[in-house]
Order: C-alpha cells, then sequence, then structure tokens
C-alpha cells in the first residue's frame, strides 16, 4: 500500500483558538474540516513543506523555527496510508486569507469535534482538546 506523506499545522490564535480549512468542491473529502497543509515534495523536509503550503493556501509567511511539533496522525484510508505530522504555529506574517477556494473557521479546541472531518484528523482533534484542558 502506497504510503502518502503530509504536513499540517495547527495555527493558534490570540484567543488559543485553532484555524481549520473546509476542503473545496472538487477535492477529494470536500466538505470536510482540516488542518492548513498538505503534500511533502521529494527532498523536502516537513517544516519546509509546511511553510510552503501555508504560503501557497493562506498566502502567510512562515519562519520555520516558529514551527512546534504537536503530534502526528498515522491513518490507513482504503487505497493509502497517511502519515501526516501535526505542528503548532503561533507566529506568522500576514492574515490567512484563503487561496484555493476554501473556507476557514477559527475554533475552541474543545470544539474541533463539532466540524466534520477526515478520519486521520479526528484523533488529531482529540490531542489538541486534551492539551487545552491541560
Amino acid at each position: 500500500m502506497k504510503v502518502v506523506y503530509v504536513v499540517a499545522a495547527a495555527l493558534y490564535n490570540k484567543e488559543g483558538n485553532i484555524l481549520l480549512a473546509q476542503r473545496p468542491e472538487g477535492k477529494a473529502m470536500a466538505g470536510l474540516w482540516e488542518f492548513p497543509g498538505g503534500k511533502i515534495e521529494q527532498n523536502e523536509r516537513p517544516e519546509q513543506a509546511l511553510a510552503r503550503e501555508l504560503q501557497e493556501e493562506l498566502a502567510i509567511t512562515v519562519t520555520e523555527s516558529d514551527l512546534f511539533p504537536l503530534t502526528f496522525a498515522s491513518h490507513t484510508y482504503d487505497s493509502f496510508h497517511l502519515f501526516m505530522p501535526l505542528f503548532g504555529l503561533k507566529k506568522w506574517g500576514g492574515s490567512p486569507i484563503p487561496q484555493e477556494g476554501q473556507k476557514l473557521a477559527w475554533v475552541p479546541p474543545t470544539e474541533l469535534h463539532t466540524y466534520p472531518a477526515p478520519a486521520a484528523d479526528l484523533p488529531l482533534f482529540d490531542a489538541l482538546a486534551c492539551r487545552d484542558e491541560a
């Protein structure tokens, strides 16, 4: 089975809410909410890929040293296995502006589960909700 390597970010605003993006129509899993990010290209480090993806998806500038590791997802879908490190981010340049037609929502960590999401993201929602309660 093919393994797909992606990387994602939990962007935290000053109130402690986390940014979710809704997958636009025409994409796999359209309508589901997820953390911004994307595929890691060949010879690309996860932090480097995430900085690139956030620039492409949200038009924000990220300094790799501002990313901090949170957790990861390892999930088998029907046709591939997904491995996704999740980084936290509290500082970036610019304001998140959707570049791919996606909707954005700032969500309190304890309310992440109120948004329908891909199966791989659900354990991450749990981890961030628990982290917020600690």
